[in-house]
């Protein structure tokens, strides 16, 4: 495989420092980034040349750090952008679309695609083992690609983590460990652990590596808008790197010549209970005070984010805003999402949609403007968020008698929904078969989900 050259630099001070596992700059004890020779790419690329190779995110190679000779056993990435048109009519937007990494391989969420590009480094550089702090995604995604590559993992988790999280992190052998305190606290622990044994840890030493696997969102954002940048991107925020590294993108291809420059604005999404960012913006802060978080959407629950700054200026610097909703809000945002769209996200994908809906109602974002939400984690993940959010019906016989008394029932208690059905002239027998129609739709799905 042919790969660009690349090297670490201090984003302060500008120092380099080749390549290797390392994240912070011994001179400034500022973070490390991966740069590029982006003269010597600008003739070798083309969006025919992306165009013409298969439809993941290593279509984007040369813009990824990747070792030479690096063959990906995995698919990783170019999930769907779908046109959002009735969550669009729900929420105020004309032109609104969705970004969809809850499909995303092999683990559903956009962490596959960091993950995928740290692995090909810690086994460049020799390691056997690699590890991370996680919220939950990120776990389940370094136990399931270490297990296909042949690698130990260790995963250091935040005890209260969801409960379908720790098992689709178990299931692959992982290690896992759990933590008596938040992700802050994790965290620290394992910068640390990575002081003293020899592992490879995604989010620590391999950090400048795996942040770069994000900015394929916003490369494919951009070739499935036909090559062009929209004008909003929202985008949900834990430690701020993700958006930062969309706009990364967006800038490499505007710098190489493949999209045509334009401003867009970003705008970070968070929730009420762990909100650092967006409380530093909406205060007009420069300064990001560290918080203790508390809030259903525990994949965005960092307190002290590592690239929090970044993302501020990001944002501010675009023209953005950063909004936050409370937990409330996140699970109507998740129910939303799924009737309007069929799309089932889970807590962070609640927070994106809501605080999309909250910019918009101020104005921020306008209905006519290009808008792309980022959906990044699975509903099947969060389950437990909407526990009591539907009531179980009462099972009934099989007997058509028993049907015709329950939607009897159910048409005296939505009066208003079977009177709409009976002046657009639709009578009972067309209401059961559409009825039946829709159930064997979601079997279908059901089914395909399942394949």
């Amino acid at each position: 495989m042919e790969t660009s050259t690349y090297h670490l630099r201090c984003r302060e001070c500008g120092k380099t420092w080749g390549n290797q596992p390392r994240s912070i700059c011994e001179d400034c004890f500022s973070p490390l980034e991966i740069t590029y020779d982006y003269d010597s790419l600008r003739s070798r690329l083309s969006r025919e040349l992306f165009a013409s190779r298969a439809p993941n995110m290593w279509r984007y190679r040369e813009l990824l750090p990747l070792p030479a000779g690096f063959q990906p056993s995995l698919p990783v990435g170019y999930t769907p952008l779908v046109s959002a048109p009735r969550l669009g009519e729900r929420i105020g937007s004309r032109r609104v679309f969705i970004k969809n990494d809850a499909v995303c391989l092999p683990t559903l969420s956009f962490k596959d695609r960091v993950v995928a590009v740290a692995l090909a480094n810690a086994r460049s550089f020799g390691f056997d083992t690699v590890a991370c702090s996680s919220t939950g995604n990120l776990a389940n995604s370094v136990a399931a690609q270490a297990a296909r590559e042949g690698l130990k993992a260790w995963i250091f988790i935040p005890s209260d983590l969801e409960p379908a999280k720790i098992l689709g992190t178990q299931v692959f052998g992982a290690e896992v460990v759990r933590i008596n305190g938040s992700y802050d606290h994790v965290n620290r622990l394992c910068s640390q652990i990575a002081d003293e044994h020899r592992w490879g840890f995604v989010n620590v030493n391999l950090r400048p590596y795996y942040a770069e696997g994000s900015k394929t969102v916003g490369y494919e954002i951009a070739e499935q808008l036909g090559w062009r940048l929209p004008d909003n991107v929202v985008v949900p925020m834990a430690g701020g790197s993700l958006i930062t590294k969309i706009k990364k993108a967006f800038d490499e291809l505007i710098l190489l010549g493949l999209v045509d420059p334009k401003p867009v604005k970003f705008f970070g999404a968070q929730a009420t209970g762990c909100s650092p960012i967006s409380t530093a913006i909406k205060q007009y802060s420069s300064e990001i005070e560290p918080q203790r978080p508390k809030t259903i959407a525990r994949s965005l629950a960092i307190g002290n984010p590592a690239d929090g700054h970044y993302a501020l200026k990001a944002i501010t610097k675009s023209g953005g805003w950063s909004e936050d909703i409370s937990d409330h809000e996140v699970v109507s945002s998740i129910q939303l999402l799924a009737e309007t769209e069929g799309i089932f996200t889970e807590t962070a994908g609640g927070v994106t949609v809501g605080t999309a809906r909250k910019l918009i109602h101020q104005d921020r974002i306008l209905p006519d403007e290009t808008t792309v939400i980022c959906v990044t984690g699975n509903g099947l993940k969060t389950t437990d968020v909407l526990a009591n959010a539907y009531a179980a019906e009462t099972p009934i016989a099989p007997k058509l008698s028993e049907f015709e008394e329950y939607i009897a029932t159910k048409a005296a208690n939505l009066p208003s929904a079977f009177e709409e059905t009976a002046s657009a002239g639709v009578g009972r027998q067309s209401l059961i078969v559409q009825g039946a129609q829709t159930a064997a739709a979601a079997s279908s799905l059901v089914g395909a989900a399942n394949d």
